[in-house]
C-alpha cells in the first residue's frame, strides 16, 4: 500500500501530541483516593453515617474514601470549603440540615448558597425527630404534655438555637398551641445528662439518641415526627396518630458535589451510593440506630434535589415561626 507524503506529514505531526494529553482523559474516574468533608465533630451523627455511606461507596468504586473533619458555624466552614473545592469529583461533602436547609436563614455570611453552589448526590438516611419526656412528668402522651405546659412550666431541650431540631420544636408549637419553654444546648450530645437526671422536662432530639434510654425505661418518647413508625420503637406513635396532621420533620444526611462537578463523574457516583445503600448489613446498621432508609428515588440526585428544595422552604417557614434571622 502506498502512502501520499501528506499523509505521513500529517501522522508524523500528531503523534507527538498523544503523550501530551492529560491521563484523565484516558483515565476511568475514579483513580485515587476521594475525600469525603464532614462538617461536623466525630462521633455524631453526621460521621456515622459519612463512616458507614463512605464505606459501602468505596467498596464499589474500588477507592478509599476518607472522612475529614472541618467543624464550625454549625457546618457552614466544611459546607464552605467543599464548596470552593476542584470540581473533579475527589471533593464530596457529608450535607444535613445545617449547612443546606438551616443555617442560611440564622447565619448572615455563609459565603456559599446551598441550592446553586451544590450537586446533589443523593440522601443516605433520615433520622425522624421525636419528644420525649422524663418518667417524672405525669404527662403520657404528646396531648396531654402540650395540656400541662398551660398549667405549669414544661422546658423542652434542644441541640442549638437555629438548629434543625429547633425549628422542629418551634413548628410544633405553632401546630399543637404548646407552651413549651425552649432550653437551647450546645449540640445534641450535651442535652442527654439533663434528660435524664430530669433537670428539663423533656427534649426534642432524633429518635437515635432517645431511643437506647427509652428502652431502658429511663425517659418516655412520647411522640415521633414520621409518616410511619418506626420498626425498632413500633411502640411509640408517630406526631399525626395523636393528632398534629402531617408533621414530619428529620435530620437527614446525603452526599454531594461541587456544583461544576460533570455529570459523568455524579452518575458514577451516585450509581455506588445506590448500591452500597443496598446492602443489608447497612441497612441493618441504619435501622439500628433508629434511622429511616433512603428510599430508591431519593438516593437519586434528582430526587435528593427536589428533597432539599422542599427541606429549605421548610426551614424557611419554621425560622419564622421561630423568630429567628440570619445573624
Amino acid at each position: 500500500m502506498t502512502v501520499s507524503r501528506r499523509t505521513l506529514l500529517a501522522a508524523l505531526a500528531a503523534a507527538p501530541l498523544t503523550p501530551l494529553l492529560p491521563r484523565a482523559a484516558f483515565a476511568a474516574y475514579p483513580e485515587r483516593a476521594i475525600k469525603l468533608i464532614v462538617p461536623f465533630a466525630a462521633g455524631g451523627n453526621a460521621d456515622f453515617v459519612a463512616r458507614l455511606t463512605g464505606e459501602g461507596m468505596s467498596q464499589v468504586l474500588g477507592q478509599p474514601i476518607v472522612n475529614e473533619f472541618r467543624t464550625g458555624a454549625g457546618g457552614s466552614l466544611g459546607a464552605n470549603e467543599a464548596a470552593r473545592a476542584t470540581p473533579d469529583g475527589y471533593t464530596l461533602l457529608t450535607g444535613s440540615n445545617g449547612p443546606l436547609t438551616v443555617n442560611p436563614f440564622v447565619q448572615a455570611k455563609l459565603g456559599y448558597d446551598p441550592m446553586v453552589d451544590f450537586i446533589p448526590v443523593g440522601l443516605s438516611s433520615n433520622t425522624p425527630h421525636c419528644i420525649v419526656a422524663h418518667d417524672s412528668v405525669p404527662a403520657k402522651t404528646l396531648p396531654e404534655l402540650v395540656a400541662l405546659s398551660k398549667q405549669r412550666q414544661i422546658t423542652i431541650g434542644f441541640a442549638g438555637v437555629g438548629s434543625a431540631t429547633h425549628l422542629t420544636l418551634a413548628r410544633l408549637m405553632a401546630a399543637t398551641g404548646a407552651s413549651f419553654t425552649p432550653v437551647p444546648y450546645r449540640g445534641g450530645g450535651a442535652l442527654v445528662p439533663d434528660m435524664l437526671s430530669g433537670a428539663i422536662s423533656g427534649v426534642i432530639t432524633e429518635i437515635s439518641t432517645a431511643l437506647p434510654h427509652h428502652n431502658g425505661g429511663k425517659v418516655r418518647v412520647l411522640a415521633l415526627a414520621s409518616m410511619t413508625r418506626s420498626t425498632q420503637a413500633k411502640d411509640v406513635v408517630t406526631m399525626a396518630e395523636v393528632g398534629v396532621k402531617d408533621f414530619a420533620a428529620g435530620s437527614f444526611v446525603g452526599i454531594l458535589a461541587p456544583a461544576k462537578v460533570p455529570a459523568d463523574i455524579i452518575a458514577v457516583l451516585e450509581s455506588a451510593l445506590g448500591k452500597a445503600l443496598a446492602v443489608k448489613a447497612t441497612q441493618d446498621k441504619f435501622l439500628a440506630a433508629g434511622a429511616e432508609l433512603s428510599p430508591p428515588q431519593m438516593q437519586t440526585s434528582k430526587g435528593f434535589g427536589e428533597y432539599l428544595k422542599a427541606e429549605y422552604e421548610r426551614s424557611r417557614e419554621a425560622a419564622k415561626i421561630a423568630g429567628l434571622k440570619p445573624e
